[in-house]
């Protein structure tokens, strides 16, 4: 039981920061449901349950296979709790600003397939954080890793929908002091939880 709590408290904060943190995919929710309404919004708010299948399936695939290898474990927890400090970095000094996007003759949510699929985000995302986890948690309870994966999306396309419908009630929202705040607040427990992978990859380290 303690597992599974574990590792859905980790999911549930990973998914929210991913859902609202500033990146491509949120401004392209943001600027299509200014120039359209809240269905395009929310068509590119579920991109990722499309995208990031086979990205997550070969993520878990070749990390799995180096998973006897406590070492490339702990480096990987290691690297993963830096790009968390990036990410947290990035929400810190977020201010709300933001660009609308350019015309296009493609369609939004094609728009949002094809920003998904060149981001950096998703590849590094399950490289690193999500696939380690995974394993770890199946390890100590199958349980664990499917509700993992089912919390963490539920976060993540989850609040993208609920951007994208405020957005379409009203335009100044992303602006205000509190979905600003929140932003800087989830980066600075994003540095907190970097800490704790980084404790975790030096005790991988230290197995060998």
């Amino acid at each position: 039981m303690h597992e599974i709590i574990k590792y859905s408290l980790s999911a549930f904060l990973l998914g929210l920061m991913a859902g609202i943190s500033p990146g491509p995919i949120l401004m392209l929710i943001i600027s299509e449901t200014l120039k359209h309404d809240k269905k395009e919004g929310i068509r590119i708010a579920m991109v990722p349950l499309i995208t990031d299948l086979p990205i997550v399936i070969a993520s878990v695939i070749l990390i799995s296979r180096l998973s006897s290898f406590n070492n490339v474990l702990g480096v990987i927890s290691i690297l993963g709790a830096l790009f968390i400090i990036y990410l947290a970095y990035e929400n810190i000094v977020y201010s709300g600003n933001r660009k609308a996007g350019k015309n296009s003759n493609l369609k939004p949510a094609v728009k949002g397939i094809i920003a998904n699929f060149l981001s950096p985000y998703p590849y590094l995302f399950w490289m690193l954080i999500g696939a380690p986890s995974i394993i770890r948690a199946y390890e100590l309870n199958p349980l664990a890793s499917i509700l993992y994966v089912i919390i963490f999306y539920l976060l993540l396309v989850g609040s993208k929908i609920i951007i994208a419908i405020a957005v379409h009630h009203s335009k100044n929202l992303i602006n205000t002091s509190v979905f600003i705040y929140t932003i800087k607040i989830l980066g600075i427990i994003l540095i907190v939880f970097a800490g704790l992978m980084t404790i975790e990859g030096f005790n991988l380290l230290s197995l060998n």
